[in-house]
């Protein structure tokens, strides 16, 4: 297999298993409070982390004042606050519905870009954010043949889990604002480890030692930890480092369409028509933000 072919697979299998969060969230919002969770999701990866910068001889980062701040809100915004609100978001609403929200992250990524840091936009940008949007209006709002039908239990669940967007999106945003750019390993390592102190204190208030053992609650925050967290990391930057830029971006497509195959085998959900025009409106902007809106995403 040539070095692109490779790319194209490592990427695939990594923004699989990125889609696969959303499903091992929901496993693990029914058995474990969010940000207990959080920490035994970073406790797991952080020591993985940490033994993989040994075996390469890696350095550890050491920022200056202003980019050491920089680290410390990735890590509440990308880290923690990512897995707290997804995980709170698909106690509320369908795993698929939640994929779908989930897959707007490059047309948002790219409209704070706009807003916040006054990148110019373009006809594809524009059109990108219109159809991602267009894609969660559906989910969020049933048409059922008399009109509108709003479940506020869901409506929730999905505004959670498009805070988790933002905040994944703020996360890589305020890393190309590092004045000293860290490599992707130590950078891994540096989130994992200050995402479990952060999240430690919270999980604290949550009384954990109270709480009776859910095993599929457990294994699903291992898999968590194991596959996308340090497993997707590997494959993601194996693969994106035999592709281009553009290349990459596009299979980010595939994390809604690997969160609604999931929630449909694993968790037995019903795949609705509005869930499948959500999801068409959701790849048609991840495509249109990779390709016709490059400058400004």
């Amino acid at each position: 297999m040539n070095p692109r072919a490779t790319g194209y697979l490592y990427c695939a299998v990594a923004m699989i298993t990125v889609g696969s969060t959303v499903v091992a969230s929901k496993i693990i919002a029914a058995g474990l409070p969010p940000f207990t969770a959080t920490a035994l999701r970073f406790a797991v990866a952080f020591p993985i982390f940490v033994v993989l910068m040994r075996m390469t001889r890696t350095q550890w980062p050491a920022p200056e004042r202003r980019d050491g701040l920089l680290l410390l809100l990735q890590a509440g915004a990308g880290s923690v606050g990512y897995t707290v609100l997804l995980i709170s978001g698909v106690a509320l609403a369908s795993a698929a519905d939640a994929g779908i929200v989930a897959g707007t992250l490059p047309a948002v990524a790219a409209a704070i870009a706009v807003l916040a840091l006054g990148e110019r936009p373009d006809r594809g940008l524009l059109a990108a954010v219109a159809l991602a949007t267009a894609g969660v209006l559906v989910i969020v709002l049933r048409f059922d043949g008399v009109g509108v039908s709003l479940s506020w239990r869901a409506l929730l669940g999905n505004a959670l889990v498009f805070a988790a967007v933002v905040c994944e999106a703020i996360f890589i945003l305020l890393n190309k604002k590092l004045r000293i750019p860290v490599a992707p390993l130590p950078l891994s390592a540096t989130m994992s480890g200050i995402g479990l102190v952060l999240a430690l204190l919270p999980a604290l208030f949550e009384h954990p030692w109270t709480l009776g053992i859910d095993a599929g609650a457990l294994l699903a925050v291992l898999y968590y930890a194991l596959v996308p967290t340090v497993g997707g990391f590997l494959l993601w930057y194996a693969g994106s480092a035999r592709i281009s830029g553009t290349e990459a971006a596009l299979f980010t497509a595939l994390l809604p369409v690997s969160a609604v195959a999931l929630s449909a085998l694993v968790l037995h959900e019903t795949i609705g028509a509005a869930q499948l025009i959500g999801i068409a409106c959701v790849l048609g902007a991840i495509v249109i933000a990779a390709t016709g809106g490059r400058k400004a995403a």
